[in-house]
Formats: C-alpha cells, sequence, structure tokens
C-alpha cells in the first residue's frame, strides 16, 4: 500500500527538459519575428519563405550548437571539480571529515550526530566524493547533464520555427500573414499550458504570459519592416 505522504520529484537536472521547452519556444518566437519582420516590408511571398527557411535551419543549429558547447563547458568544469575534490579526499581525508562535520554543525545539526553522519560517510569513497561534492560544490556526480541531450534542442527549435513558416509554403499575401498570426498564437498559447502543467502553475497566467512576449516580439518586427519597406510588390 503507498503512502500518502509518498511523492515523486522530476528530475530537471540533465538539462534537456530546459533545452526542449526553451527549443519551442524560441524557435516560434525567433521565426514568427523573423517571417513577419520581413512580410511587413512586403517583398514577396518567395522572400518571406527563403528567410524563414533560413531561420529555421541557421536557428536550429545555432540552438543545439550553443546547447552542446554550454554543456559540455558546464560539464567539464564540473568534472575538474570533482577530481579536485576526488584527490583531496584521497590526500587528506581528515581534513575534509572535519570540513563536512563543520558544514553540518553550522546548519544546527548536533555535534555528535554530525560526527557520527560524517564517520559512516567516509567509510565508502564514492559515497564521500558524492556527499562532498553535493555539501561543498552543489554538484550530484549522476546527474551532470549529458551535452546530446542538450544539443536535441535543434529538433525542438525546428519544430517551432516550422508553424509561422507553414502558411508560406502554400500561399502568400495577406492571407499568409493572418495564417502565421493565428498558427503562432495558437502555439503559443500551447506551450504555455504544456510548460505550466509541467511545472504546476496556473494555466492561463503560463499561457498568456508566452503568448504575450510572442506576440510583442513579432508586432515589433513586424512594424519595423512595415516601415522600412522594400517597395517590391
Amino acid at each position: 500500500m503507498t503512502s500518502p505522504h509518498q511523492h515523486q520529484h522530476r528530475d530537471f537536472r540533465g538539462g534537456g527538459a530546459r533545452a526542449a521547452v526553451f527549443g519551442v519556444s524560441d524557435g516560434l518566437v525567433t521565426n514568427v519575428s523573423l517571417v513577419l519582420g520581413i512580410a511587413g516590408a512586403n517583398p514577396g511571398g518567395s522572400i518571406v519563405r527563403l528567410a524563414g527557411v533560413a531561420g529555421l535551419i541557421a536557428g536550429s543549429f545555432s540552438m543545439a550548437a550553443g546547447e552542446y558547447l554550454s554543456m559540455t563547458a558546464q560539464r567539464e568544469l564540473m568534472e575538474r571539480e570533482l577530481e579536485v575534490e576526488r584527490r583531496s579526499l584521497s590526500h587528506s581525508p581528515e581534513g575534509e571529515a572535519a570540513e563536512l562535520r563543520g558544514m553540518y554543525v553550522q546548519r544546527g545539526i548536533d555535534p555528535t550526530v554530525a560526527r557520527d553522519m560524517v564517520n559512516e560517510v567516509m567509510q565508502d569513497p564514492e559515497l564521500a566524493l558524492e556527499t562532498h561534492a553535493r555539501e561543498e560544490l552543489g554538484i550530484t556526480p549522476q546527474s551532470m547533464g549529458s551535452p546530446w541531450q542538450a544539443a536535441a534542442a535543434f529538433f525542438t527549435f525546428a519544430l517551432g520555427a516550422f508553424i509561422p513558416l507553414a502558411p508560406w509554403l502554400f500561399t502568400a499575401g495577406t492571407l499568409a500573414i493572418v495564417l502565421s498570426i493565428v498558427l503562432a498564437a495558437l502555439a503559443s498559447l500551447a506551450v504555455g499550458v504544456v510548460l505550466a502543467r509541467y511545472t504546476e502553475r496556473p494555466v492561463l497566467v503560463s499561457a498568456l504570459r508566452q503568448l504575450a512576449v510572442t506576440v510583442v516580439a513579432a508586432g515589433v518586427t513586424f512594424g519595423v519592416g512595415k516601415a522600412i519597406g522594400t517597395g517590391v510588390s
């Protein structure tokens, strides 16, 4: 029988969930802004399509590369700090034990209890490394994130970027602009709803926040494109 006090936590430490959500949102906002900004200048449907496709491809590669490199650098930094901690535990176990005991005592744990806890932890080298890394560095060795998982944002960015571009593959002009706006608005609301479900935040607030960001970005770029124009029909 399951205890009513048992509950499960989602694991966000790998970076994949953050990259996926950010990828869809960024792809949507970026490309609807680009597509409508170009469309506002009235250069012709083929130019808008070209800009949208270029934005989708370039943005997807840029985001994947950025996520991969940032996560790789973060992981390498963590691994370096873990190696420093591992050497310190090997060369000065008593000093490390005293440091950990002091941290626990500062948090209000009884010195005797803290001593017993640390003595137990120090019996297992891997547990000792994990505990010191978590308490001193805020690092969990088993959950440092995957660069390749983060780089999967390539696909989620492309998905978000395709939505406002889709109408321009079949039509052009005012109809395509209206369809891009409608699809982007609906997609923004959907992203906000999914994020709210994931974070257990108010659905309406999350959906309207995402919609507002998309509308402001698209409205500004469309206005700039309209003001500059190209003179090409």
